[in-house]
């Protein structure tokens, strides 16, 4: 079995130097990405039931895309700014897991 280097870091709190050391949870972890504004994700796995939209619309800020089922609840998923909508990528009907790309969106 291959042993795993442990490493050591500083961090300060309040003008003092701690050290401590970093698990390999830590380590291993997916590294953070910024998101897209450009991209409507869901935010929670459920069922595409209604677009309320298509390709090419041009689509005004809080105006609802679609309408997304989970656990027998309707979730309105709106528009964040005024723009297009470039592609969608799912079919109504469709079960989609969290953070799956729904639509995609341009100025």
């Amino acid at each position: 079995m291959e042993e795993k280097k442990l490493e050591m870091v500083d961090f300060a709190v309040t003008a003092r130097k701690y050290k401590t050391l970093l698990t390999i949870k830590y380590a291993n972890r997916k590294p953070y990405e910024a998101p897209n504004p450009f991209e409507i994700r869901s935010h929670i796995p459920g069922t595409i039931v209604k677009f309320m939209v298509k390709e090419g619309d041009r689509v005004k800020e809080g105006e609802v895309l679609l309408i997304l089922e989970a656990m027998k609840m309707m979730n309105k998923v709106l528009m964040p700014f005024d723009g297009k909508v470039t592609k969608i990528m799912v079919a109504e009907g469709q079960r989609v897991p969290k953070n799956h790309l729904i639509v995609e969106i341009s100025e």
